[in-house]
């Protein structure tokens, strides 16, 4: 076998959108088997963004068979920001990419919407989307103990908060203006191919009241927590948690607590086994709690958490109730044949913190890198072992660690009110705050000095001693 001259692709993918674009959404092209299509990467799109991402793509020895005529085929099922994400960062690299949304799209599940600084930065996410930007941050335990937690927060840094509905509609246009072809309609079924390295996935959907069906060659699975992908290819099942909130519209003078001003509170009496919230919006705060043991509690949890933040709401009005699943831990399968799971669908929600936004836009975005990379810019078939050492390799390596931390956390400090009572005295530690700060803000692990971080370990240790759970 003789080596092929090593080629690169690069593909832009941070230009910021102009949020008063349209872009209408192509309809795609139904067939069944594969036809051959040629296809056009989009030209970069100007932007005042100075330091794009670009990915490259190598050439490998990859013995994948080559696409004559035609580019490698995927469907991204999901539009939020992992499968957005995912189909920006295909199209962007020369995959044939559908984008596929159930309508309508405005609809987005109940999320506390706080982002890490990194996330603006890393995704181009234009400032105009925050709603608020939360500098100050309380944390109260199950007696009122209250410790502020922002105030090791630098000059420039702030936890961005903004709504699910604002943030999808942004990564959604921005792939279909990278060339990503999007199809409003509910997918019902994945047709999986029984033993065929190259026959097609057929994705079944309806539209305008009427059925359809896709062929690709590859399929993601952006489908959140109870996602459709995932059973077809018999992925595993996880624990899920509920999150219920309710977004309440505040008189001025209310709202003007929670300006710049995000609370969280645990207890008993607001969850069995994770914390409630209070976050700020554009003109209006988000009340929410959830749980994992005791779903069928939730509402009285919700009640537990407005009981406990009642003067600060008073005179406050219901504008929208939302509830949704929410995944505890990865899903036992992620990869299964040509089909990757990526986001909530893939069970990436962080324990302790409750944190998916940006781990779904990471996800996606390094599973359609992966893809592109392995089918060289569109132009071969992929297996199962080109998604496993592209994305889930280069996933596990990067954060498996850190959802193991998490859950621990949650383990040690979720369990009772006394524990509760520990973590919340050791976040007033400005030494715990900044390592906290740094690991969420900047996705990255913190470099610690080592007799804080012994005495760190004394302080934990003396908390939970304390607080009668050492030695139980």
């Amino acid at each position: 076998m003789h080596k092929r001259k090593e080629r690169r692709t690069t593909s832009h993918l941070s230009s910021s959108l102009n949020p008063r674009s349209q872009y209408p959404p192509p309809m795609a092209t139904v067939t069944h088997p594969l036809h051959t299509s040629t296809f056009k990467l989009p030209l970069p799109i100007r932007t005042e963004i100075s330091h794009p991402h670009t990915l490259s793509i190598k050439a490998s020895l990859s013995t994948n068979a080559p696409l004559p005529g035609r580019k490698l085929r995927a469907a991204v099922i999901g539009a939020g920001p992992a499968g957005s994400s995912a189909a920006e960062a295909l199209a962007s690299g020369g995959v044939e990419t559908f984008l596929f949304e159930r309508s309508p799209p405005t609809v987005a599940k109940p999320c506390g919407g706080a982002i890490p600084l990194c996330m603006l930065h890393e995704f181009d996410i234009p400032s105009h989307l925050i709603d608020r930007q939360v500098t100050q941050m309380r944390i109260i335990s199950p007696s009122n103990l209250t410790v502020d937690f922002g105030k090791t927060l630098r000059a420039n840094e702030f936890i961005a908060m903004l709504r699910r509905e604002v943030l999808d509609s942004f990564l959604r246009s921005r792939a279909v203006s990278r060339g990503a072809n999007l199809v409003s309609g509910l997918v019902t079924d994945i047709e999986v191919p029984n033993t065929s390295s190259t026959a097609p996935y057929v994705v079944h959907y309806t539209a305008n009241n009427s059925r359809h069906a896709l062929s690709v060659d590859v399929v993601v699975g952006a489908d959140g927590a109870n996602s459709r992908v995932a059973k077809s290819i018999k992925a595993g099942d996880y624990a899920c948690a509920i999150a219920f909130q309710e977004r309440i519209k505040l008189p001025d003078e209310k709202m003007a607590y929670y300006e710049n001003m995000a609370e969280m509170y645990v207890g008993n009496d607001v969850s069995p086994d994770f914390y409630a919230w209070v976050f700020p919006k554009c003109d209006h705060v988000a009340v929410g709690t959830g749980t994992v043991r005791a779903k069928q509690d939730i509402k009285a949890y919700q009640r537990g958490i407005r009981e406990r933040v009642k003067p600060k709401i008073a005179g406050g009005k219901v504008i929208k109730v939302e509830a949704h699943p929410i995944p505890e831990h990865p899903r036992p399968i992620r990869v299964r044949g040509r089909v990757a799971l990526v986001g909530d669908a893939a069970g990436y929600v962080t324990k302790c913190s409750g944190e998916g936004i940006y781990f779904a836009a990471k996800s996606g975005r390094m599973c359609g890198e992966g893809i592109v990379k392995a089918s060289e810019g569109g132009d071969r078939m992929i297996e199962e072992k080109d998604l496993k050492r592209e994305y889930l390799k280069a996933w596990d390596a990067k954060y498996i660690s850190t959802f193991r931390f998490m859950d621990l956390l949650q383990r040690v400090f979720y369990g009772s009110n006394a524990a509760r009572e520990a973590l919340v005295e050791l976040c007033g530690d400005e030494y715990v705050q900044r390592m906290t700060f740094d690991s969420y803000l900047y996705k990255r692990l913190a470099e610690g000095d080592r007799w804080e971080d012994v005495k760190m370990v004394c302080n934990t240790i003396g908390s939970l001693t304390r607080c009668n759970i050492v030695g139980r």
